[in-house]
């Protein structure tokens, strides 16, 4: 028995727009995502609005999050073809992890752990071997030159992992020099 494309989810994986959209970049990205996981510093509501209209996406609180979105939670955990993803905003590093990832990377034991907040995207192994996945940020506030996000691919009948990064262009529009 061998796997075919419908044996595969992918799921949007997007960070740090800061109230940024960018509706027909992302919906061209996470065209038949089954999920979109933002990992916080969302900036206003239009943008789940914008990313709930591609898919059901998922969102936890970042730093800057105010307003109705200080109601969303700190820590999301989904499973997905029996991936245990966890997302939170704030982290740490991969090779320094926060105190509260710590705990959670321990506890919960996740394949995968996304998150945001540094702009720098980011794919390592860490302890357990989890996956730990940072998109980096796909707004125009930071010091980021490109605005990015990445798509995760999982294998449903082997379960294996693979990702993609996207690019939305610079963070800043290029300006035209006649």
């Amino acid at each position: 028995m061998t796997a075919n494309s419908s044996d595969r989810l992918m799921f949007g994986l997007i960070s740090d727009t800061h109230s940024h959209t960018d509706p027909d970049a992302w919906a061209e990205a996470f065209h038949g995502a089954t999920a979109i996981f933002h990992a916080g510093d969302i900036g206003h509501q239009n943008v789940l609005d914008t990313l709930n209209e591609i898919a059901p996406t998922i969102a936890v609180k970042g730093n800057i999050d105010g307003g109705d979105l200080r109601f969303l939670p700190e820590v999301e955990q989904r499973t997905f073809a029996r991936k245990k993803i966890v997302m939170l905003h704030i982290a740490g590093s991969p090779k320094r992890p926060n105190k509260h990832t710590r705990r959670l990377l321990v506890h919960e034991q996740p394949d995968i752990l996304l998150v945001g907040h540094s702009h720098i995207p980011t794919v390592q192994r860490v302890d357990h071997g989890c996956l730990w996945i940072n998109p980096g940020a796909a707004g125009t506030h930071g010091f980021h030159p490109e605005r990015v996000a990445m798509r995760l691919f999982i294998n449903t009948f082997n379960g294996e992992l693979s990702l993609e990064r996207v690019c939305f262009g610079p963070r800043v529009p290029q300006q035209n020099h006649t």
